[in-house]
């Protein structure tokens, strides 16, 4: 599988060494990027915090030699219940980008989400994995930009479409104007001054990034007559391709397979989804990065859970950094789990090596804490094996 590969990061025991690490390796621009949320952070920090809100119930004095962690999600085959959620500008974290990622996916049978902002194209990213691959949507360059990309997913063999709804705006992200991140996507030489000394401190990440060609430019979002996008164009793009519900109408007849909704906190949020033909819907607040101060996703997902009644299936992502975390999540009534930071971790640290080894940890906890709790499958987990106190989930 991917053993060899990661085998150079198997000191880091947990994710939090991987972003240690990417620490050391990224600018502190495209680091405070990766790991930073909107505003006060207040739902980046609830979102991993909220899981210590969750104990387990352990049942002892229980053998069984195989721990069954394979699932199915919307009817794809997955070796464990983790897919790999979108992270746009992945390629600024390491050249190999989104084609690590979606590799390391495939070899390790799990899911991938390529993010709409990705440098490298959706087409080269499928061919990287035989796993599931799922191709996330914004309508960023309107109507005509997103079914031109819809039309090359459903060609290039993508198996579903994920319309991200909570993005109206871009989130303000503090960290981004404090460190440089637009200048280094885009200022001018005199802008660009004052991060220089961090960027030179990074000789890794800079040799990597200028063999790489610089700021790549956004191969799907080809804009009719002009070509692909300028990757700082995105934010402004952002607030003229707000997504509604009526636009579902149209993407059904674009979009042939299974559609999921991403970025639900209510419950009469995700009914609306159901009811415009949604196969899943995500629990997610987009990894705190656009309003602060919502639901941490965990403590949102039985609503959601209960309010869909098993017309569609219910992910979660938001906090996931270790394998522990995976199962409170199915638990509450989660299919399966994205992670998105957890993986980019590793990317950051250490490109197609480092997801491995960030996958590895997540499976390895996964089965670790379910032969812990005296659990044989995955498909067992319920409210059961978990404590919630005077907690309301």
């Amino acid at each position: 599988m991917t053993a060899g590969k990661s085998s150079r990061f198997a000191h880091a025991v947990n994710i939090d060494d991987l972003r240690r690490l990417a620490k050391r390796r990224l600018p502190k621009a495209v680091f405070d990027y990766l790991d930073g949320g909107a505003e006060g952070e207040v739902t980046l920090r609830e979102n991993c915090r909220v899981f210590d809100d969750v104990g387990f119930r352990p049942r002892q004095a229980v053998a069984f030699k195989e721990c069954g962690l394979a699932t199915k999600v919307l009817g794809f085959d997955l070796s464990f219940p983790l897919m790999l959620a979108p992270v746009g500008y992945s390629r600024l974290m390491h050249p190999i980008g989104e084609v690590g990622a979606a590799r390391v996916a495939g070899q390790s049978g799990i899911g991938y989400i390529l993010s709409t902002i990705s440098g490298h194209s959706l087409e080269k990213v499928r061919a990287a994995t035989k796993g599931p691959a799922w191709y996330q949507l914004y309508l960023v360059g309107a109507r005509e930009t997103a079914e031109l990309a819809i039309d090359r997913a459903r060609r290039a063999g993508f198996d579903a479409l994920v319309l991200t709804v909570d993005t109206p705006v871009a989130g303000m992200r503090e960290r981004d104007p404090r460190n440089g991140m637009k200048e280094l996507l885009g200022g001018s030489l005199l802008a660009k001054l004052p991060y220089i000394p961090n960027i030179l401190a990074h000789p890794r990440w800079l040799a990597g990034f200028l063999a790489d060609g610089g700021v790549p430019k956004l191969e799907n979002i080809v804009i009719p007559g002009k070509g692909p996008m300028e990757l700082i164009d995105v934010s402004a793009a952002l607030s003229s391709a707000v997504v509604t519900w009526e636009d579902m109408a149209w993407i059904r007849k674009a979009w042939p397979g299974p559609i999921i909704v991403k970025g639900i906190l209510i419950g009469d949020d995700a009914r609306r989804a159901v009811d415009e033909g949604a196969a899943a819907v995500v629990v997610s607040n987009h990894g705190g990065r656009q309003l602060d101060s919502v639901s941490p996703t965990l403590r949102a997902l039985p609503e959601v859970v209960s309010a869909v009644k098993g017309q569609a299936e219910v992910l979660m992502d938001g906090g996931v950094r270790r394998g522990s975390d995976s199962v409170k999540a199915l638990c509450l009534g989660a299919k399966a789990v994205l992670a998105g930071r957890a993986y980019a971790y590793g990317l950051g640290a250490g490109g197609e090596a480092g997801v491995s080894r960030a996958v590895e940890i997540l499976r390895e906890g996964t089965e670790r804490t379910m032969r812990l709790l005296g659990c044989p499958s995955v498909s067992e987990l319920d409210r059961s094996y978990v404590s919630l106190g005077d907690q309301k989930f």
